[in-house]
């Protein structure tokens, strides 16, 4: 069975246009993520008027349905064969269709009781599924655009440096202006729906940049076997880096989602100062960029093991001085907005290494089992996103309850606790037992990848077969993976 790519690999240096532009992409699909991971609930409730307590299970059933929505899609990529290869036909259509549920999101029908329930359903769903036919064959193209190592770290760092632009700082950090600027200095649904108008705008102009500059050429890389749903577990089961990078990435999201699920009360309640939020916000964005800006330079000059130890390190850290600040100074700006930097600044290195890890381990998945599964295994990371996002939202619900929160007054000596652990103990926690996984378990470095590279590049070009591989150096040994000649004889 012949594996190629379905983009033109470089294993050299790849051109600043194609990188740049294919970066561009993660800046309008990302602001549209933001615009609904922020302001969709609040908009639900407080602008069209949804019953909060409808909204909050529908989230996370639709949620839970999105997160396993996203195998299928996977699936649905990898087997895809077209003039224009498996990912750029999903892209587009996804974009297109994408943008019109997202504007249909932030339009008001005037409409009630059950019918406006319904409505939020619906459109809540539907734009979780559109993103998703989009968002999976984005991130499937990074492994297939080089399998050099410097140039991968540096292709997979560009497209989260314009998604935190998009999602963290323009988004969270001045969407609220933006909104009530639009709205005409107060917060309506004419300034969310002229917002989302916008945004949608740069969306499609952003992804049809990043389509025109992707290389071109006929994808070959699908097996004459299409995946179908029960393989996925197969292709997860077989592929052990790939059960332990997922491992990795969903301790590190609890944290974050904790993170983004409590900031809010975290600073009305525990720090006295809503609006500290934004400070601390906008900071760590930046914060959040320049960590991805420099995580090429750290593994060149340190490595993937630092880069990573960093990655956990910092945000603990980070956190438990604003666990001080909150205690014994929760109106210092300056020192929020510190901790926010030494947070989101471990967060950008982390997003690099998720990327570099999922990039890897399609390559390790060739290597073991000879078959490529890029739409599978980036699937799996928008999987954990979701998933984590859902399983918090619900803890940090049951969390409240469990204390008496009451919104908007006082809270209680246990209430507090209970969001300083959320926001601050419980991301810690996730992130260091992260990094010991890691260490146990992951076993991708430099090294190992050498050698998986050297292999599934002989055994393109026909120099040895699915029976051999080669270590660092390029020498011939065989594969421990694969039956023998002669045990598949003696079968």
């Amino acid at each position: 069975m012949k594996q190629t790519s379905s983009q033109p690999r470089l294993d050299g240096k790849i051109p600043g246009r194609i990188k740049y532009t294919f970066a561009l992409g993660a800046l309008g699909k990302d602001m549209i993520y933001g615009m609904i991971a922020t302001f969709s609930m609040i908009y639900f409730t407080d602008i069209i008027k949804v019953n909060p307590v409808f909204i909050g299970v529908m989230f996370f059933v639709a949620k839970l349905w999105d997160a396993f929505n996203d195998l299928f899609m996977g699936m649905i990529v990898d087997n895809t064969r077209s003039r224009w290869g498996k990912f750029v036909p999903w892209l587009v259509i996804g974009t297109l269709i994408n943008a019109f549920v997202f504007i249909t999101v932030f339009t008001d029908f005037h409409l009630s009781g059950v019918s406006l329930c319904v409505f939020a359903s619906v459109v809540y769903v539907l734009w979780g599924m559109t993103y998703t036919i989009m968002d999976i064959p984005y991130w499937s193209i990074i492994p297939n655009l080089t399998s050099n190592p410097e140039e991968r770290e540096k292709v997979s760092v560009l497209p989260r440096i314009f998604a935190s632009i998009g999602q963290s700082l323009v988004i969270a950090g001045f969407g609220v202006q933006i909104i009530e600027a639009l709205s005409g200095g107060t917060t309506n649904q004419a300034g969310y729906h002229r917002f989302a108008i916008i945004i949608a705008i740069v969306f499609i102009l952003t992804i049809g940049i990043t389509v025109i500059n992707l290389p071109k050429k006929r994808d070959d890389s699908v097996p004459e076997k299409k995946v179908k749903f029960k393989d996925i577990f197969s292709i997860i089961g077989k592929n052990d880096q790939l059960r332990w990078a997922v491992t990795l990435i969903f301790l590190y999201n609890i944290g974050i989602q904790c993170i983004m699920g409590v900031a809010t009360y975290y600073f009305k309640y525990v720090c006295g100062n809503a609006g500290m939020m934004s400070s601390f916000m906008i900071s760590a964005s930046i914060a959040e960029v320049v960590g991805l800006i420099v995580f090429p330079k750290v593994t060149k000059f340190l490595s993937r093991k630092t880069s990573f130890l960093l990655a956990c390190l910092l945000p603990a850290f980070g956190l438990v001085m604003l666990l001080f600040v909150g205690i014994f100074a929760p109106h210092n700006v300056v020192l929020t907005s510190i901790s926010g930097v030494i947070v989101k600044l471990g967060t950008g290195l982390e997003l690099g290494c998720a990327t570099v890890f999922l990039a890897d381990v399609v390559d390790y998945g060739e290597f073991k089992l000879g078959t490529r599964n890029e739409g599978v295994v980036f699937s799996l990371q928008t999987l954990i996103v979701k998933f984590t996002a859902a399983l918090t939202a619900l803890g940090i619900g049951a969390a409240l309850g469990s204390t008496q929160y009451i919104p908007g007054q006082e809270q209680s000596f246990a209430t507090v606790a209970s969001i300083s652990t959320l926001m601050c103990i419980v991301p810690a926690v996730c992130m260091l037992i992260a990094y010991v996984v890691y260490r146990k378990k992951y076993k991708l470095n430099d090294g190992m990848m050498k050698k998986v590279i050297n292999t599934i590049s002989a055994r393109r070009e026909g120099k040895i077969d699915m029976t051999q591989q080669l270590d660092e150096i390029g020498n011939t040994e065989p594969s421990m993976f694969l039956p023998t000649v002669t045990e598949k004889a003696g079968k």
